[in-house]
């Protein structure tokens, strides 16, 4: 990437409440001070200056960028000053396309924190070629949705022989609250889902190389004894992004299934979940219900510190490839927030300043083809839990 150009970072939606967290990561952690702040609105990125500035005095003087979704000018003039940029803006379905094409046309990484299929599936169709074309990375899915999963599968595979049959299974359980954007994200990919799921359906496959397979265990509800725990299949993105990590990367064996699901203790906590998200995804499906559910969180709207200082998230992973298991475990605070925050900083940071370390690669990419062990590096430094608990490979 040029070094020519004004800044490592830009966070593009700072005055968001996840941007904020992200901007105050990046303030706290003073790894670079090439970077910016930007949106739209000149007033409430001062004031998030202002905060920073408390941090560390030095940003009193803090760049802030003025920058639109509908102006694409605007978009390009930001874009083509940074290495990366991160953007917390969403729904990313509404908002997102037009930086994720600034970013192509002007040569410049990207990341985001979208858990939206429809967004990423369009990004893939669009964009993909002429990200390759263009040398640059566009890394959606860069906190909780999907880096605990795609990282964890990844480091999973690691253990295991990558010349046989390879099956990977990730449980997931959490404590946390969502703010307002992620709410507003949430209810509009249950309005788009058949959508996502036809253009999903649509989209030319592009196999994985040397004959290799890759799909999806067939998710059933069952009691994992491993875990002393129900094992329920849990229809995120994350599964999609293990898969496309797979596809390119050779860890992963000549023929790999993944499955994903929430680790329950009592079935009645599925059933009455089960109810609550089937009555949103069926009020989401018509225009005046969902503007309602839309007013329920605003965006900008999120839980305190105090709140997430209570959250918690775990993810377990148990691999088996050719008569040999793996056992990982990636754990972390406060889910949708304080480690999204940093998992997404970290990502721009990797890109921006990682150099040769970084994978080969350029494209619509994951986060373990796109950055990969620069950023695992990375994640344990800053304190989440990537451990290989068993291994039965001699490596």
């Amino acid at each position: 990437m040029d070094d020519e150009r004004d800044f490592d970072v830009v966070v593009y939606g700072a005055t968001g409440f996840t941007g904020e967290l992200t901007a105050r990561y990046l303030a706290k952690k003073g790894e670079t001070s090439r970077w910016a702040i930007a949106g739209r609105n000149r007033e409430k990125l001062e004031r998030v200056r202002t905060e920073l500035a408390s941090i560390d005095a030095a940003l009193e003087d803090l760049e802030i960028l003025i920058a639109r979704s509908d102006d694409q000018a605007s978009l390009e003039a930001m874009t083509s000053r940074t290495k990366v940029v991160l953007s917390t803006v969403g729904p990313f379905i509404e908002y997102g396309e037009p930086l994720v094409a600034a970013c192509v046309e002007t040569g410049t990484d990207y990341c985001d924190i979208t858990g939206e299929p429809e967004f990423v599936e369009l990004t893939i169709a669009k964009y993909g070629d002429a990200a390759m074309r263009a040398g640059v990375r566009i890394v959606s899915c860069c906190g909780f949705d999907s880096i605990p999963h795609d990282l964890g599968a990844w480091l999973t595979a690691r253990q295991l022989p990558s010349n046989e049959p390879m099956v990977i299974e990730g449980f997931v359980r959490s404590k946390g609250t969502f703010s307002g954007g992620t709410w507003q994200s949430a209810i509009q990919a249950m309005a788009n889902f058949r959508s996502a799921a036809k253009a999903r359906k649509s989209r030319p496959r592009r196999p994985a190389p040397d004959g290799r397979k890759v799909g999806l265990v067939k998710p059933k509800v069952h009691r994992e004894k491993k875990l002393g725990a129900w094992a329920v299949p849990l229809p995120t993105i994350d599964p999609d992004v293990v898969r496309r990590s797979a596809k390119l990367l050779p860890e992963f064996g000549p023929d790999f299934r993944y499955g994903h699901y929430a680790r329950v203790k009592h079935l009645t906590t599925v059933v009455g979940a089960g109810l609550a998200v089937g009555g949103l995804f069926a009020l989401s499906q018509f225009p005046p219900t969902r503007m309602l559910l839309q007013k329920v969180k605003t965006s900008g709207d999120g839980p305190d510190e105090a709140e997430r200082s209570r959250s918690w998230f775990q993810v377990t992973f148990l691999g088996r490839a050719g008569g040999e298991t793996a056992h990982v475990e990636v754990a972390g605070g406060d889910p949708g927030y304080d480690e999204t925050s940093k998992m997404l900083a970290e990502a721009a940071l990797a890109m921006a300043l990682d150099g040769d370390a970084l994978p080969d690669r350029s494209g619509v990419l994951t986060t373990a083809t796109g950055i990969g062990q620069p950023l695992l590096d990375r994640l344990r430094d800053a304190g989440l839990t990537f451990d290989v608990v068993a291994a039965s490979m001699t490596r």
